[in-house]
């Protein structure tokens, strides 16, 4: 495989510091770009060259020429956005139109992490699945500008829908701020011997995936992808009651928020057929964790 340039944003992050090691250990040479929001130095990994800074600054930043952006530096998560549309403005809007006037001039191959959130059902009161928050629209928004650019300048891309990442790294919503992810604030629960809050009736459903199977995704995609869209995500979905139970966990209820809701697995045949597949299961995962 030939070597590349490649950059990352967000590569301090929980995903883009797995991909940017994968990335490195396949012999690229790998820049990070990172504003740090919820990205951590305690990520970094050996042999990625980490600059800090804005998104929408990344000309500044990155005079080099890349082969390849993996673009996933972006506001991370849907509850919290309710409270922050700013902060999603800035960093989704301008900061993601600074990575796409960055392609256009600069060429290569963009790889844009979008959102499934944008695939999930209409709300009860007809408001549609990537309307419900901030964080929803500014991801469905920038799938459709990317696709745009690649077509208006006719630059290469793909877009990658990732399905509720789980692995190392991951933050805890409960012990870590309020941008974590489900399967690592339950298992911090399960560690503390803690009880978990669960928004809802917690019958809403995910499809949960592991962090080595979403880089083996976003490799391949990187390097075979067509101006496509490949979801990334496990056939399993569970309950969030279902992984409560998993951990063991005695759970506490909260009252369901504008954003709750369910989603399912994902077709992944056409990831598939770049030569992906699923190597790990939740199940799996957490056994391993009570261990």
């Amino acid at each position: 495989m030939d070597q590349k340039l490649i950059v990352v944003t967000g590569g301090a992050g929980f995903i883009g510091s797995h991909l940017c090691e994968r990335l490195t250990k396949e012999g690229h040479t790998v820049i990070s770009l990172d504003n740090y929001f919820t990205g951590t130095e305690k990520n970094h990994v050996e042999g990625v060259e980490y600059r800090k800074g804005h998104t929408k600054d990344i000309e500044k930043h990155i005079p080099e020429t890349p082969d390849l952006v993996y673009h996933l530096g972006e506001y991370p998560r849907v509850a919290p956005s309710i409270n922050e549309p700013e902060k999603v403005w800035d960093l989704n809007i301008a900061g993601t139109l600074g990575v796409l006037e960055f392609w256009r001039k600069k060429g290569g191959k963009l790889v844009y992490a979008g959102s499934s959130t944008k695939f999930a059902d209409d709300r009860e009161d007809g408001v549609e699945g990537k309307n419900r928050s901030p964080y929803s629209w500014a991801k469905a928004a920038n799938s459709e500008l990317v696709a745009n650019y690649g077509n208006w300048y006719d630059l290469e891309y793909s877009i990658a829908y990732f399905y509720n990442v789980y692995g190392p790294r991951e933050r805890a919503g409960q012990y870590d701020g309020s941008y974590g992810t489900i399967i690592e604030t339950f298992r911090q629960c399960h560690l503390g011997d803690k009880a978990c809050t669960i928004n809802g009736t917690g019958e809403q459903t995910r499809a949960f995936t592991h962090i080595d199977d979403t880089v083996d995704g976003l490799v391949l995609i990187g390097q075979k992808g067509g101006r496509d869209e490949y979801g990334i995500g496990a056939k399993e979905v569970y309950s969030l009651l279902d992984v409560a139970k998993m951990y063991g966990l005695e759970i506490e209820f909260a009252p369901a928020t504008k954003v709750t809701r369910s989603s399912g697995s994902t077709d992944t045949t056409k990831l598939e057929l770049l030569g992906w597949e699923q190597k790990h299961t939740l199940e799996e995962y957490i056994n391993e964790c009570k261990k």
